[in-house]
């Protein structure tokens, strides 16, 4: 039997200094983010979100975009090796999708659920084995964050201020308490984190 106790939810995110995960333009502005996510550290620090995991978590953006893109990186022989390996994995791991509107799984080995995030992730938890990914995916990992059900997160903090855009620490979040894993800067001035919730036993 898996001790299924042992599942830590992980969640990854690219932020700009003001906060933002996009600019002023909406969800698809994220200018101040991707320029940052080629370099040799934020490609380490892809490395590091997904070892460990074996379940991604994705809204249905992210879902319908990692498709048009991910897919075609694992087959390119001339992609970065790190940026191939987490296609591979991001392609044959379980996904699992939260939409109220997709009625077909937009990916094979692929669910979509409609519900709450914190209930999915309860009972993913509560069966299987390896961490659960949250997976660039800003309003689950919102979501989660509000639950307190986020055991670990991975940044890339980018050295721009959008201005504008969205923010993943929205304000009403319940306090907490992280301690910090990792950190390592990269040749642009952007900074991997890792951070790790602590929590009192």
């Amino acid at each position: 039997m898996t001790d299924s106790t042992a599942r830590k939810v992980t969640a990854n995110l690219g932020l700009t200094l003001d906060g933002r995960y996009n600019g002023p333009g909406g969800p698809g502005d994220a200018g101040a983010i991707v320029r940052y996510a080629t370099t040799e550290v934020a490609r380490n620090h892809l490395t590091r979100i997904w070892e460990g995991a074996t379940t991604a978590l994705l809204g249905r953006r992210n879902a319908e975009g990692f498709l048009g893109f991910w897919p075609t990186v694992a087959d390119d022989e001339n992609a970065d090796p790190r940026d191939r390996e987490y296609a591979k994995w991001l392609v044959d791991t379980e996904k699992v999708v939260l939409s109220t509107t997709l009625t077909e799984a937009p990916w094979e080995r692929t669910r979509v659920v409609n519900a709450p995030a914190a209930d999915v992730v309860t009972e993913l938890k509560a069966s299987g084995e390896g961490d659960i990914l949250v997976n660039s995916s800003p309003s689950v990992i919102k979501a989660l964050l509000a639950a307190d059900l986020v055991d670990r997160l991975h940044l890339l903090l980018c050295p721009e201020i959008a201005g504008d855009g969205q923010r993943l620490f929205d304000d009403g979040l319940p306090s907490s308490k992280w301690t910090l894993a990792h950190q390592e800067t990269g040749e642009l001035g952007e900074i991997a984190l890792v951070y790790d919730r602590a929590r009192t036993a």
